[in-house]
């Protein structure tokens, strides 16, 4: 479709260098050379797709403006299934052929800065628009090549919001507030889906204003608003010589060094853990993350498992040692079989006992609600000092008044 408008364009040499508008005004005036019978409102959709699959994202760009669509899977040119929902669709929106299928693919990462090839034939990368993507080629990809594109809420979402939408209740929404203001090192998991990265930008809004913020993040995806002094560091892949790659490591390693007054790590996969507990167990409380997990004991199991695997060879009880004096909370989001999300398990980590890590679970889903369990068994030092640091702070004020 629009071959005639498409032949034409490509011969012209200059194509590259003419601006957004000047390539706009030169389709329209093909597209009324070739097209003349068209009405105006035909026009201009017409003209918009030609403008996308030269330099937009083509069909995708269509997609991307469905803002119910929360995720994009692409098994293939004319294979593509979007989620809206929570529910999975397929789409009748497809690209006209494998070529231009492509053609999406390596304008995707080159606009990312990233690299996508035979030799390295999976990446990661980020639309301008913040949507994080996820590249497969063929014959690594069996069938066909794969992407899949996560997106994020445009707005962002609230507490209040996740209240009404039944994914946390009041009372343990307010105990959350508490816990990030009071600087508690809390660590999000979940499964594929499950909204973690949602939950820890919900979070972010009770930092408080005037702290120093570090995120650190594979693709930037975090939403962090209302914090004037906040410095996001975002991983790199090596190019096609094996070299140039900053991973999550360094990256935590660095923010050390720019006195931050919390850390916030997108997700925690591997050996990167090492820097991560020692962040939270080093002077910066309050520091959040995520990881991939079935439920807070599978997490805590995972954790474990990551810190023995690094290159310290540490041994199991010191390992658990270690995670135990860095982290204060799990919170555990899964995703129900109707595509909801939410929290289920709110877990204090209280220490080592005969050799486990031990637990104390704040509130947990009983039934269909989540509901207080032992929170009167809570550890509330944290919270105390909180207190009445707050309290010097205004007594200090006042004398100066």
């Amino acid at each position: 479709m629009f071959e005639k408008i498409k032949d034409e364009l490509y011969s012209i040499r200059s194509l590259p260098d003419l601006t957004d508008d000047e390539l706009n005004r030169l389709i329209n005036s093909m597209y009324i050379k070739y097209y003349s019978g068209k009405d105006k409102k035909e026009r201009n959709r017409d003209v918009a797709k030609i403008f996308s699959s030269l330099r937009g994202f083509d069909i995708l760009d269509e997609l991307l403006q469905d803002d119910e669509i929360s995720e994009i899977m692409i098994n293939g040119f004319n294979d593509i299934f979007i989620e809206k929902k929570g529910h999975i669709y397929k789409s009748p929106i497809v690209f006209e052929s494998e070529t231009d299928y492509q053609n999406i693919i390596q304008r995707i990462v080159a606009k990312a800065g990233r690299e996508v090839n035979a030799a390295h034939p999976i990446a990661d990368a980020r639309l301008p628009s913040g949507e994080r993507v996820n590249i497969v080629l063929s014959p690594i990809a069996i069938n066909n090549s794969v992407v899949t594109i996560r997106r994020f809420p445009q707005k962002k979402i609230t507490l209040e919001e996740l209240v009404n939408r039944n994914s946390i209740t009041s009372d343990a929404a307010d105990f959350m507030k508490e816990l990030v203001k009071c600087k508690y090192n809390i660590f999000i998991s979940g499964g594929t889906s499950s909204g973690k990265t949602t939950f820890l930008n919900v979070l972010s809004d009770f930092i408080p204003k005037d702290e120093r913020i570090i995120t650190i993040e594979d693709s930037a995806e975090l939403q962090i608003k209302g914090i004037d002094n906040l410095v996001r560091l975002e991983a790199r892949i090596s190019n096609t010589t094996g070299s140039g790659a900053v991973t999550i490591r360094e990256l935590i390693r660095a923010s050390l060094r720019m006195r931050p007054d919390r850390i916030i790590v997108g997700e925690v996969r591997g050996s990167e853990v090492m820097e991560m507990l020692g962040a939270m167990n080093t002077g910066h409380d309050g520091s959040l993350s995520t990881g991939h997990a079935n439920s807070s004991l599978d997490m805590l199991r995972r954790l474990e498992t990551m810190v023995m695997q690094s290159e310290n060879n540490i041994p199991l009880l010191a390992a658990r040692q270690y995670i135990s004096s860095s982290i204060d909370i799990i919170v555990h989001l899964s995703r129900t079989a109707y595509g909801n999300r939410r929290i289920v398990e709110i877990t204090e980590i209280i220490g080592v006992k005969d050799g486990e890590i031990e637990t104390n679970k704040l509130f947990a889903l009983i039934g269909n609600k989540l509901v207080k369990t032992n929170n009167d068994l809570f550890h509330t030092e944290k919270m105390d000092l909180y207190k009445a640091g707050e309290s010097n702070k205004k007594d200090i004020k006042n004398s100066f008044e």
